[in-house]
């Protein structure tokens, strides 16, 4: 049985995305044989070429895109030796960059303070991969208004997938004339799928900026090839001869939006879709094609019978701990770009540099948070290997890829686990660099911060979420603002950088407290125990505790709107639910989109070390505080 394994467009630039490669490594020790592609990169890769830029412009002019032809062709003329630059192939084009010789004026206009501000007189590589990123985010500005304006660089078409509660406006752009993007996606996955003629194509959706993606490829699939590029078929599948290979489609996304999908036109697009960790459904999908099992020995699994009926099969619902050593082979690791796209460096660790990406334990160890999708599998079922399986799995990767850098995407590392893995790591005389999401506990003591920095931990983020001691109890997050703030001040003095994520608008939140919270933020910068934040506004999701009894936090769901099912759920996507306040608070007593701004200026202002001194009212001119009550 031969499987294909796809990351469709688009994810990130600098790494893959590691769904594909724990699957690869899964199936093979099932004795299959299995290929993998990042389409995502691969696109990217062929775009940014001069004659292909060349072509888009030709079409932009065609399509009365005429500004962004030209600005395309300007581009062709320097993108190659761009990308390569940003592809560590050639690092000596950094003076020509920063020297303005080399790149169009617009690629740095209006933003020379914030370089100086960075990068200072000193830096010239750090500058250069700057501006050399915001060339491409322009190129890409000048594909999506000229050429198809659902693309972005790291996303494609995410507004059509993301917060979407029917099908129609999706399946509306799939069946619209293909634009040179699409075309070039369907050259890229065809070359794949006559290169290894599989038997099953899996595409993984982790984020919605790669639904649209895998969808187009889906179709395509499914319809035998209707590819503008080509009208021949495709060839007959490698292991059971005949006929099309089957399409898979799963990832995190997909395990979180489509729990209660409804719209049977989504299999015209895919023939499975596989819930919660992949291995036992594809392992079972590939016996079920070889004709080996039939419907009902299928895992975790939905899929559409001949008059319409959405399947969904549970069996072995309990068993998901069976999983594989990530394989990276065949991925294409030297097209992936080292990009910043900011200037903080906490901040660069997500674009910046070829990490391998693992996870180290499976699930999060507290999974009670009110706010988090607690009752999925991939948060509320913690499975944690050995530090020295952890170790193993770091060593072997790095051996393959040839990078020793790792990102940890565990929803939050076990401090236990986490101190035993270094142990480990220091025991063997690795010299390795990692980082990672925790959570603030008051196990990050001095000495294991001083032992993560020894092992090779360069930053850590997680969420402090509403620097609240009340709303934290209520939410259940099992931390205090002072050991979160104890537990950064052992992370800066043992050198390691801290990101923490915030939210605003919980159920009963008051202004005062969202006020506090900000202060609170605001002396964290100013004592230097962290070095970026991020906030955002509390969502109410159907897998999360407030989602599920929203009554103990204060709140109530919204009435179900006109055309969702009795049942409660919209036909296509469920993640995200409406919410009303119903006891408390000062919810609705102020806009809190205002709110939003303010919180989001003053942590810019903060991360770049301005206006800490300022009162944290000042960052909402817009809102209109009560008068304190006199006594």
């Amino acid at each position: 049985m031969k499987f294909l394994l796809i990351i469709p467009p688009l994810t990130q630039l600098n790494t893959p995305y590691p769904a594909t490669t724990v699957l690869k490594g899964y199936l093979q020790g099932c004795g299959h044989d299995v290929a993998q592609a990042d389409l995502g990169i691969e696109l990217v890769d062929r775009m940014m070429r001069a004659d292909w830029l060349k072509g888009a412009a030709r079409w932009a002019a065609d399509h009365g895109g005429g500004r962004s032809a030209g600005q395309l062709l300007q581009a062709a003329e320097v993108v190659e030796p761009v990308m390569r630059f940003l592809r560590g192939q050639d690092d000596t084009l950094a003076w020509r960059i920063v020297n303005g010789s080399l790149l169009p004026k617009s690629s740095r206009k209006g933003r020379e303070e914030d370089m100086e501000w960075a990068f200072g007189a000193a830096g010239i590589a750090d500058r250069a991969r700057y501006m050399a990123t915001l060339f491409l985010e322009e190129v890409a500005e000048a594909l999506r208004k000229g050429v198809d304006g659902h693309f972005g660089l790291v996303n494609y078409a995410e507004q059509l997938a993301a917060y979407a509660p029917t099908f129609d406006e999706l399946h509306q752009a799939l069946n619209a004339q293909p634009t040179p993007m699409d075309e070039l996606m369907g050259t890229l996955l065809r070359e794949h799928l006559e290169r290894e003629r599989p038997d099953v194509v899996c595409l993984s959706v982790p984020f919605p900026g790669c639904m649209y993606g895998a969808l187009r490829c889906g179709g395509w699939i499914k319809r035998g090839w209707e590819s503008p590029t080509s009208d021949k078929g495709l060839e007959p599948r490698k292991a059971t001869g005949g006929g099309r290979p089957r399409v898979c489609i799963g990832g995190g996304f997909i395990n979180t939006e489509w729990r209660q999908l409804r719209d049977e036109r989504v299999f015209d697009y895919c023939d499975f879709i596989t819930l919660d960790d992949g291995e036992l459904p594809l392992r079972s999908i590939g016996e079920f094609v070889a004709g080996q099992c039939g419907e009902g020995d299928l895992v975790r699994t939905l899929w559409r019978r001949d008059d319409g009926t959405i399947m969904w099969e549970l069996l072995n619902k309990e068993a998901v701990v069976e999983n594989g050593d990530p394989d990276f082979g065949g991925l294409p690791l030297q097209l992936y770009l080292s990009t910043a796209d900011m200037t903080n460096p906490m901040h660069r660790l997500w674009s910046d540099g070829r990490w391998n990406k693992l996870m180290m334990a499976h699930g999060c160890y507290w999974h009670r948070c009110a706010f988090c999708d607690t009752t999925l599998d991939y948060i509320g079922r913690f499975a944690a290997p050995t530090a020295a399986q952890v170790v193993d799995t770091m060593e072997r990767v790095a051996r393959q890829t040839g990078v020793w850098g790792f990102h940890f995407v565990d929803e939050a590392l076990p401090p236990r686990l986490l101190g035993e893995v270094c142990d480990e790591i220091i025991a063997r005389g690795l010299t390795m660099t990692f980082w990672g999401n925790i959570r603030f506990e008051k196990a990050y003591t001095a000495e294991l911060c001083n032992k993560l920095a020894r092992a090779g931990c360069v930053a850590v983020s997680g969420g402090l979420e509403v620097a609240s001691d009340r709303l934290l109890k209520l939410m259940d997050k099992g931390v205090t603002i002072e050991q979160t703030v104890e537990a950064c001040r052992h992370f800066r003095d043992a050198g390691i950088m801290v990101h923490t994520y915030l939210m605003y608008g919980f159920p009963t939140e008051t202004l005062e407290e969202t006020l506090g919270a900000l202060d609170t933020v605001r002396r964290m910068f100013d004592e230097g125990i962290v070095q970026s934040a991020f906030w955002h506004r509390y969502a109410m999701t159907c897998h999360s505790p407030s989602g599920r009894n929203p009554e103990r936090y204060g709140a109530r769901r919204c009435p179900c709107e006109e055309g969702v099912g009795s049942e409660g759920w919209n036909p296509f996507c469920n993640n995200e639910v409406d919410w009303e306040q119903t006891d408390g608070g000062e919810q609705f007593d102020y806009d809190i989109e205002e709110v939003g701004r303010g919180l989001r200026t003053a942590t810019y202002n903060y991360m770049n070390g301005l206006g800490l001194d300022q009162p944290v009212r000042s960052w909402f001119p817009g809102i209109r505080f009560k008068k304190p009550k006199k006594s």
